[in-house]
């Protein structure tokens, strides 16, 4: 047992930072949501912005905590934002983002329908961090979201899966680990590189016409690697890396979706690219 703990032990880490980076942000910010005027379904779209969008967190994320400060950026910009949960695992509170990753998937599904309805918008416009960013393009894929989304912006999105750094490759070496694995945390599990969900989501290609989709990824990241695996391929594609657009930002896999107003700026110009400005340095400043 002694070589599977030091295994496991790196891997445990990186959950556990998730955890408590997010539970400090719960406790800093449980009241940012309500104060900063997301999931307001009274919002009408503008002519300027007539998408409402809909923001999808990551593994061990919620409708708060990963938005503190992008919800309200694009709100102060005019857009309709609304954030959901997903993915709870009973007995577990404040943490989601952990269930089978098809099902949090139909969960995203019903949630934009509720939006549409409420906003009388035609589509709505995704934008997901880590698992957020990928999980929505099982609904483009195989629930008709293609229909209803008008463009698909990921942060650090786990699109090809993750292997931790190598961590994920040593699993076949420990009878059950990956059993225990999918049985305790399925998105974990289906989120390892090579895993069946994400042979059948990839299968065939990454996208589906009618949708556009971004990718901004960052080379510091240390939770979905190699992090070129956050790339898609296809049409109506454009892949950014965070340091092409300011080589001096050093944002991690937290810190792209929780606080970097470069990524904000990229994420903007993504959502409105008619009206698109350079992102730079300075774009910390916009």
């Amino acid at each position: 047992m002694l070589p599977f703990k030091r295994a496991v032990r790196p891997l445990v880490a990186l959950v556990l930072a998730a955890v408590l980076a997010a539970a400090s942000a719960v406790t800093a910010h449980a009241s940012s949501a309500p104060s900063s005027g997301w999931n307001d379904y009274r919002c009408k779209p503008s002519a300027a912005h007539p998408r409402p969008v809909v923001l999808v967190h990551g593994t061990f994320g919620n409708a708060v905590t990963n938005w503190i400060g992008l919800a309200p950026y694009l709100k102060d910009r005019g857009y309709c934002v609304f954030s959901l949960n997903y993915g709870q695992l009973e007995g577990v509170p404040v943490f989601y983002g952990l269930g089978p990753i098809d099902k949090s998937a139909e969960q995203l599904a019903a949630f934009v329908d509720e939006v549409l309805a409420a906003t009388g918008a035609a589509e709505v416009d995704l934008v997901g961090h880590s698992q957020g960013g990928m999980m929505p393009r099982y609904y483009l894929k195989f629930l008709g979201g293609a229909a209803k989304v008008n463009a698909l912006v990921g942060i650090a999105p786990s699109n090809h899966g993750t292997t931790l750094h190598g961590l994920t490759n040593l699993l076949p070496y420990f009878p059950g680990a990956a059993d225990l694995l999918k049985a305790t945390t399925p998105a974990l599990a289906d989120q390892v590189a090579g895993s069946a969900f994400l042979t059948k989501l990839n299968e065939g290609g990454d996208t589906v016409p009618g949708v556009r989709y971004t990718v901004i990824a960052t080379k510091y990241d240390e939770v979905v690697t190699p992090w070129r695996s956050q790339y898609l391929s296809g049409p109506n594609v454009r892949n950014v890396l965070l340091q092409d657009l300011c080589p001096l930002d050093l944002s991690e896999h937290l810190a792209i979706a929780l606080s970097d107003r470069i990524a904000f700026h990229e994420v903007a110009n993504a959502l409105d690219p008619a009206r698109a400005t350079p992102t730079t340095c300075a774009s910390v400043f916009s």
